[in-house]
């Protein structure tokens, strides 16, 4: 874990999975929460600038509002790209604490839930932080970046008492 980002994880509840968190799902099921608690840091290039979309691990991001946010066409970063402006491998990628300074934003429907899940520098590490908290670390913009915003889509698989970790 980066220097840097040790510093920003000090206090929190972070853990260790050796069989990896490499996609929401994976986190979700070894954390034992639910998929929109968990946070995918989404490194993509918004109008020729790498930009960082916090999402729901149950949304799926809509380029076309992370565009319009961001002030420009996007395209998602490949691997080597991603390491270099963030200084972590994809699926890993924590949501701050980034090797360069970068524009991050925040999927709305995250702040629906008392504790998210993100990833911790390593793709088999997580940990859980506040939303609010996320958002005031990460510097982050909160918007609608789901292709469902704005609000979220209940299905089967996201009810709204998963989906808000227990909020109502």
């Amino acid at each position: 874990m980066a220097a840097g980002l040790a510093e920003l994880l000090a206090g929190c509840d972070v853990r260790r999975f050796p069989e990896g968190t490499r996609t929401a799902e994976d986190a979700a099921r070894a954390v034992g929460c639910g998929l929109g608690q968990i946070v995918k840091s989404l490194v993509f290039s918004a109008g020729g600038r790498p930009v960082v979309a916090l999402v729901s691990g149950s949304n799926r991001l809509d380029p076309e509002r992370l565009a319009g946010l961001a002030g420009g066409p996007v395209a998602k970063l490949d691997a080597d790209t991603a390491r270099a402006v963030t200084g972590f491998s994809i699926g890993g990628v924590p949501p701050f604490g980034h090797a360069t300074d970068l524009p991050v934003y925040v999927d709305r429907d995250l702040l629906g839930h008392d504790l998210v899940w993100a990833a911790a520098g390593r793709p088999d590490s997580v940990f859980a932080i506040a939303p609010e908290r996320l958002v005031e670390l990460s510097r982050g913009q909160v918007a609608d970046l789901s292709a469902t915003a704005p609000g979220s889509v209940e299905s089967p698989e996201n009810p709204p008492a998963e989906r808000n970790g227990g909020r109502k």
